[in-house]
């Protein structure tokens, strides 16, 4: 059986239940920046009567803490019940629409809706009332160019509604070039990171093998001749930059492990009960420093003069006091001498007007010129008054009527206004019907301009759309060709490139390759002529070893006479011989020596000639190659 929970209801009755709040009356906590602080003197005071716990206060200030934002928690304001007075619209409920977050608080766009809203109110204030059929022209040519306005005001909004959203476009394109452009910036920071990383890898093993072979030569420069020499513990002890004091971790010595048990580890210095025990332990002036009013300084001796030192300060100060007077003097102006004074020459008194008399001619023009001015004034006077009866004709005309005292007059009065009003019960009803179908008219002219603007909109949009369509995808195509051409060289550059690497290590293996051959040949032909050399070693002494027997039964008997026959036949048939075979090789040489210079210098003039021909065949087919790419770009862009 599933057991049922009850409704936690978290903001209503139950949300006390949601919040927590530490209730801890007994405890004493230490101040956090108390450390070793001085005792003051303060007089004895009685302790009170219970000292063992703290008194417990029967009111508590509590502060709780919630999971929720002010933000969250934040209503809409409030908006209080009203009633509206009979025969009375006020202008405050027009705006019953906007509420809180929507329309209020009310920004410019508001404000200038409610300026638009006062002003229609006054303009339908002003239109003539529907039973007035002689303003009916009138009330539908202000209905038109109000519809015009309002066409006008919409066609600006939408105006501006593109115009935001054109710049709005323009800054997401900006944004998605600008992280973009990031994007780029951090690849190529990470992949110029690694290739340092990698160069300065490559130059510390460098540097580390650097080292090494340097040390090692050093020590081979050390001990030259390759003796062994021993220990001398003596001068290691002597020397404190050997090894015994200053051990070298490349050696396998670490002299800074396990550090930590060196350190001192102290309840006085590590906890604060320890520091106020020490604090206890001090004496009292560390604690509670005494300051000493300093004493005056006395400037006279016991006899009651002034000091030497006290004088002279006091002549200083009297000097230093009479230039900061003259420093600060301002300078007083010069008197002008008394008997030098320019006194000041009076301005002429200017001359008495006069009245100049004018003739009786002149009188009489001038008379003339102010009765036509009088007569332009009156007839100015009469034509605005002309005007304004003219402007007031209407109502001239009512009062009039209305102030009429014959009774014919208001016979004919009456049958004209009875006449008056069956033409104008006729022309109602005749305009009643032009205006029904001109309202049908108009529903029907407005439904088929409402589809084709709407169309039209759709079309617009749709031209719109293609062409930034089509614009895209050339932009693509040319990017696409642009990286084509560029692949298409990387890859002739690369295949160029992995033809030489294939020739260098086709060189390089028959360079291998002829090297061993000589190596082995070489190896071969001294291990047979070592073996020959043995063998005809091991000959030569065993024939000697013979020879030196017969030699010596032979000198045993021969006299000297056959010694120096001997010695001249050795010297005929060996010494001379081996000089003539020398004349002969020197000969040789000689005459071969211009054949061989011959022959280098025609080989190395016929290498030299090809170099240059492969050189310039392949940088024209590198120039080739651009040309092609630079031809075929334009072609490209022709087709496209």
């Amino acid at each position: 059986m599933s057991k049922v929970y009850e409704d936690p209801d978290v903001t209503g009755k139950n949300r006390y239940k949601y919040f927590e709040r530490p209730f801890l009356p007994f405890s004493q906590q230490m101040p956090l920046n108390v450390v070793l602080a001085s005792t003051k003197m303060q007089p004895y005071t009685f302790p009170p009567p219970s000292t063992k716990y703290p008194a417990i206060t029967s009111k508590y200030t509590v502060g709780t803490q919630t999971d929720y934002r002010d933000s969250e928690a934040q209503t809409d304001p409030y908006s209080p019940e009203y009633v509206v007075c009979q025969d009375s619209v006020p202008e405050l409920l027009t705006l019953a629409t906007l509420t809180w977050g929507r329309g209020l608080p009310a920004g410019q766009a508001e404000v200038e809706m409610i300026e638009r809203a006062r002003e229609k109110r006054a303009w339908e204030a002003t239109l003539p009332s529907l039973s007035d059929i002689s303003q009916f022209e009138k009330r539908r040519r202000m209905m038109n160019e109000m519809e015009r306005k309002e066409w006008a005001f919409r066609e600006q909004e939408i105006e501006k509604l593109q115009e935001i959203r054109l710049e709005v476009l323009k800054e997401l394109l900006k944004k998605r070039d600008k992280n973009q452009n990031e994007v780029n910036m951090k690849r190529l920071n990470a992949q110029w990171s690694k290739l340092q990383e990698a160069k300065e890898a490559k130059l510390a093993k460098i540097q580390r093998t650097h080292v090494s072979a340097i040390r090692k030569l050093v020590g081979k420069r050390k001990n030259v001749e390759g003796k062994l020499e021993r220990r001398n513990i003596i001068k290691d002890y002597s020397d404190y930059a050997s090894q015994v004091y200053g051990p070298l971790s490349r050696l396998g010595r670490f002299p800074d492990n396990n550090s930590e048990d060196f350190v001192v580890k102290n309840h006085y210095l590590d906890t604060y009960e320890g520091l106020v025990e020490l604090e206890l332990c001090l004496p009292e002036f560390v604690t509670q420093p005494r300051i000493r009013s300093p004493k005056p300084k006395v400037i006279t001796t016991k006899a009651g003069f002034l000091k030497r030192a006290a004088r002279m300060d006091h002549e200083l100060a009297e000097v230093h006091k009479a230039l900061l007077d003259k420093k600060n003097k301002v300078l007083e102006p010069k008197k002008p001498l008394l008997f030098l004074q320019r006194k000041p020459v009076p301005q002429p008194r200017p001359p008495t007007p006069t009245l100049e008399t004018s003739s009786n001619e002149e009188e009489d023009i001038e008379m003339a010129v102010l009765y036509l001015q009088k007569l332009l004034r009156g007839r100015v006077i009469q034509n605005m008054m002309f005007e304004g009866k003219e402007k007031r004709l209407e109502l001239i005309q009512e009062l009039r009527t209305t102030h009429a005292l014959q009774e014919d007059e208001r016979l004919v009065r009456k049958a004209e206004k009875q006449m008056i009003l069956a033409f104008q019960r006729q022309r109602n009803l005749h305009e009643h019907k032009v205006l029904l179908v001109e309202n049908h008219l108009a529903g029907l002219e407005g439904r088929v301009l409402a589809d084709m603007f709407d169309f039209l909109s759709k079309e617009l949009v749709r031209l719109q759309e293609e062409r930034r369509i089509h614009a895209f995808a050339m932009l693509a195509d040319r990017q696409r060709r642009m990286r084509e051409a560029e692949e298409s060289g990387r890859r002739q550059v690369e295949q160029s490139r992995l033809r030489e690497e294939d020739e260098i290590f086709k060189e390089v293996v028959k360079v291998h390759q002829s090297t061993i051959t000589s190596y082995l040949e070489d190896i071969i032909l001294n291990t047979e002529e070592n073996t020959a050399e043995e063998q005809a070693r091991a000959e030569v002494e065993k024939m000697a070893k013979e020879i030196n027997d017969i030699a010596y039964e032979m000198e045993s008997r021969r006299s000297q006479l056959q010694s120096e026959e001997i010695v001249a036949e050795l010297v005929y048939s060996f010494l001379i011989p081996e000089v003539q075979k020398e004349s002969v090789k020197e000969k040789v040489r000689n005459a071969q020596r211009k054949h061989i210079l011959a022959a280098h210098q025609i080989i190395h003039r016929h290498t030299e000639v090809m170099l240059e021909k492969n050189f310039a065949e392949q940088q024209g087919d590198k120039v080739s190659d651009a040309d092609k790419l630079l031809k075929e770009e334009p072609q490209n862009e022709k087709d496209s």
